[in-house]
């Protein structure tokens, strides 16, 4: 079963694993920051009844997100190969399996910011736009501030997943904790890799679900 003495000298194989999961996962949390938030809150304001209400942008973005999360991920890697080559170069390794985790992650993210702004009481915002605040004051000082926590959470929701995804990114070469449970834990019938690796996403889903629930509980002041 788990031998610890092959398991001690598997450990420079699996850091490097580790830090290739976490180089994915970074990129691609970072990615799905800067497109998804302002894609979550685009989809948001132009829906009916809210201040920047346009039925054509909210059915192009919407189809868009739509059409992109309806594809499983694994089938979604390979598809972007092409895109993938463009951007980086290659199609293997941590860096060119971000492309596709990005992809992956900006509509999901973007679909949960949505529903986080769709819980803030429709009362707050009539009372700013009755105020005289400009949709840009609405959503930095009212949308934002009040979503942050659900927002948080919604982040924390993200990241899981992409650990997720980073693993069957290793299935094609992407690199990571799945590259390693593959190439030894599955081919080689090592069942101490395969069990270490299991033990780590574990570890590593846990502690991000921890850091998540505390950071979003630290900044709701409701």
């Amino acid at each position: 079963m788990f031998d610890v003495t092959h398991f001690m000298e598997m450990i420079p194989d699996i850091l490097k694993a580790f830090q290739e999961t976490i180089i994915m996962i970074g990129i691609s949390v970072t990615v799905s920051i800067v497109v998804g938030l302002p894609l979550g809150i685009l989809l948001f304001v132009t829906d009916k009844g809210l201040f920047w209400e346009n039925r054509l942008i909210k059915s192009v973005f919407g189809f868009a997100v739509n059409f992109i999360r309806s594809i499983p991920y694994i089938i979604l890697l390979v598809a972007l190969f092409p895109l993938t080559k463009l951007l980086v170069g290659q199609t293997i390794g941590p860096i060119a399996a971000s492309v596709s985790l990005s992809v992956a992650a900006i509509p999901f993210f973007a679909r949960l910011v949505e529903t986080s702004l769709r819980e803030i009481d429709k009362g707050v915002i009539e009372a700013s736009i009755a105020v005289g605040a400009t949709p840009w004051m609405i959503i930095k000082d009212v949308l934002i501030p009040e979503a942050k926590s659900s927002i948080i959470q919604a982040m924390t929701v993200t990241v899981i997943s992409l650990v997720a995804f980073s693993a069957m990114a290793g299935v094609v070469g992407g690199g990571g904790i799945g590259d390693l449970a593959i190439r030894f834990g599955y081919y080689r019938y090592d069942n101490t890799i395969m069990i270490a690796t299991v033990a780590i996403l574990i570890l590593l889903v846990q502690a991000i679900q921890i850091a998540g629930d505390w950071f979003a509980k630290s900044i709701d002041k409701r």
